[in-house]
């Protein structure tokens, strides 16, 4: 499994679909790339998503009519060798709904990951943005490794079945191997396929990318809305150019000062506050809790189940079983947004009855599988940009050391995040630095936006990003709700400050809480 659980804001929508039917570098006087500044990009009607991106049909227009367009935007495959081989950098953009006057520039977005793809994000939320859209031209990407940007590959539909199916908390030694050796096996195919691209995916060179990206839109400044690893990529251009800064928001924000342990650790207490947080809204109700007579009842039939699943599973979607860690997978999955709880219950009564296809298809979701059994490329470019980032290499013998802490943060979700660990063991690229570096002294004010409830990016992380921001960059704002990020919930105080920031200017009053 991947050395840390996704952090997207992008699998959302594709499980909506399912169910229905320092990190080093230079400073602002770099000036590599610079003949590609210039180039002028030719933007058409966007085409269907590749396999890569997910699959599926061209983004509709929007309500107002507005038509969506895409482009590549070259950029040196190495950036230290700007006059090198170049790759594409897919981009999609809708213009403006306001008047030419009003018109501030492109607003850039990074929905998560990492491994999302932008392009087909930002069509399905863009109704979301639609206020943000009356000064901004609304632009996403698929960042380098990502969809159709150069994307990884790694292992073929048939080999990612198997390794989604496999046991990810082994109980014994012969379990521990078969784990190893076939996370072994998926990164030396992710080697032996994309040899080319994997020593250029970090995140610092999505930073650069996005400063070409900046320029080649026409922008001075780099206005720019992250969510989950989003925030990431943000603190790390403002790193690297922290004059360039526009007016930026970070969304569900990432603990720059975490490494992948600390980073796995936080998240199985999140997911734990999410769960005990469903169960109790679960029995909250005025009508009966079909999965449960008790918040403890609930999440004790739950840990039954995934104890029964381990050695007998039941069936899923044809011809595949749900085994303990599809149905894990499947409820972390539901766990990302409280408008998904409806799908765990109806998930967890089914599979109490014997039917695992709601639980497997909220984890087909979680891992990038279509309906026609095609994965996109995010499990594989998640892996290849976490581990050229993050220098910490875990073997089994470190894991199973740790593991009383991971259950004592989570005894439902401990073991699966702790053995996650291990996905960059034999990693071909050697990682980069423990944490990225996110100091920004001169950036414009950070928007940095924490959802008390947030299970995949807990609340802590945007304090940390604020501090590490540096004096008066980070503008700390709370928002005292349930999923990951806060903008996307449609608390009116939320969106007001945001939007009053990115539309208008107005810095919100750092401390700021919304409920």
């Amino acid at each position: 499994m991947p050395s840390l659980l996704r952090l997207r804001a992008v699998v959302l929508t594709a499980t909506a679909v399912l169910l229905s039917t320092v990190l080093a570098g230079c400073g602002d006087d770099d000036t590599k790339g610079e003949d590609l500044t210039r180039q002028e990009l030719s933007w058409k009607a966007c085409p269907a998503p590749d396999e890569a991106q997910g699959g599926g049909t061209p983004p509709s227009p929007l309500p107002d009519d507005g038509e969506w367009q895409c482009a590549t935007m070259k950029a040196p495959l190495d950036w230290d060798d700007p006059k090198g081989d170049t790759i594409g950098i897919e981009l999609i953009r809708v213009r403006t709904s306001g008047p030419a006057s009003e018109r501030i520039g492109s607003l850039i977005f990074n929905f998560g990951g990492p491994g999302g793809s932008g392009v087909t994000a930002l069509p399905g939320f863009a109704e979301d943005y639609k206020t943000l859209r009356t000064r901004y031209d609304l632009v996403s990407f698929d960042p380098r490794g990502v969809g159709r940007s150069d994307p990884v590959i790694c292992e073929n539909d048939q080999q990612l079945d198997a390794y989604f199916q496999q046991d990810a908390t082994p109980d014994d030694s012969a379990e521990r191997t078969e784990l190893l050796d076939s996370t072994t096996e998926f990164n030396d195919a992710c080697e032996e396929n994309s040899e080319k691209i994997l020593p250029h995916v970090r995140t610092t060179d999505a930073a650069r990318d996005l400063d070409l990206m900046r320029q080649v839109l026409g922008d001075d400044k780099l206005h720019y809305f992250g969510i989950s690893y989003g925030t990431e990529l943000g603190g790390v251009y403002a790193h690297l150019f922290p004059k360039r800064v526009g007016r930026a928001v970070f969304d569900a924000v990432v603990d720059p000062t975490q490494n992948p342990e600390q980073g796995s650790l936080g998240q199985a207490k999140g997911f734990q506050l999410a769960l005990d947080n469903f169960a109790e809204d679960c029995v909250s109700k005025t009508e009966e809790c079909p999965v449960g007579d008790s918040a403890q009842d609930v999440k004790d039939r739950i840990a039954t189940l995934l104890r029964d699943l381990d050695r007998k599973p039941i069936p899923g979607v044809f011809p595949r079983q749900l085994t303990q860690t599809a149905a894990t997978s499947g409820i972390v999955q539901a766990l990302y947004s409280k408008d998904f709880w409806e799908y765990l219950t109806d998930g967890l009564e089914q599979a109490y009855d014997g039917d695992g296809s709601i639980l497997m298809l909220l984890s087909d979701s979680m891992n990038g599988r279509s309906e026609n059994g095609e994965y996109d490329n995010s499990t594989a470019a998640h892996t290849a940009i976490s581990c050229s980032d993050s220098k910490p290499r875990y073997d089994t013998a470190y894991v199973e050391q740790k593991l009383p802490e991971f259950r004592a943060a989570s005894a439902l979700f401990g073991d699966y995040l702790a053995w996650g660990m291990i996905g960059c063991t034999d990693w071909a690229v050697a990682g980069a630095a423990n944490h990225p570096d996110v100091s920004a002294p001169g950036s414009a004010p950070i928007l940095v936006v924490g959802n008390t409830g947030d299970p995949a990016t807990p609340y802590e992380g945007a304090r940390k990003m604020v501090d590490a921001l540096g004096k008066g960059v980070g503008v700390e704002l709370t928002y005292r709700g349930e999923g990951h990020g806060a903008y996307n919930s449609k608390n009116k105080c939320v969106q007001s400050a945001v939007d009053g920031y990115l539309l208008d200017g107005k810095v919100p009053q750092a401390g700021t809480v919304c409920t």
